[in-house]
């Protein structure tokens, strides 16, 4: 199988982004447009097939989780990971763990220092892979989700910066 990662072309692929959203997540945890126009969105493509997505913010700190008014502030150098999804039929497959690599590369070869990303606590094959790629538990926040009502499990990853590649930005 031949797989590839490009790059969402807003707002012309806006709509497959929501769609690919609808089937994957469940609908408290569905992106308005205005949220993915704010993001830069990756496909993961498996024989020219959207069967991944994920988005970042760059140079963000994910707090909302502990603030009312649901605010990111700025953090230089951090990566916010604000999805991650595969379709039901290439999950168990070894697909997660490859976007996962793929993003961890992404955010070296462009000169993070530091990823950030949250889940639903139920969520525990998302918490496990992200735990077998070396991000760490930063802190767990109760009714942070609705439909269904869950907490999030906000987790980081420290990089090393490889030499010589400084592309952030």
């Amino acid at each position: 199988m031949r797989t590839e990662f490009r790059q969402a072309v807003l707002p012309k692929e806006l709509r497959s982004l929501m769609a690919f959203d609808r089937k994957v997540f469940s609908e408290g945890d569905i992106f308005p447009p205005a949220y993915w126009k704010a993001c830069e969105s990756w496909w993961m493509l498996i024989d020219g097939v959207k069967a991944g997505c994920c988005a970042f913010q760059r140079d963000i700190d994910f707090q909302e989780d502990l603030h009312e008014d649901g605010w990111n502030p700025v953090r230089k150098g951090s990566l916010y990971i604000a999805t991650t999804g595969l379709l039901p039929q290439y999950q168990g497959r070894g697909f997660g763990p490859l976007m996962k690599a793929w993003q961890i590369a992404w955010a070296r070869y462009h000169g993070f220092s530091r990823i950030i990303t949250n889940t639903r606590r139920r969520n525990k094959r998302m918490i496990e892979l992200n735990t077998k790629f070396g991000f760490r538990i930063l802190r767990t926040t109760p009714r942070y989700y609705a439909e269904p009502a869950d907490a999030t499990v906000v987790m980081e990853i420290t990089l090393r910066k490889p030499s010589g590649l400084h592309k952030n930005k």
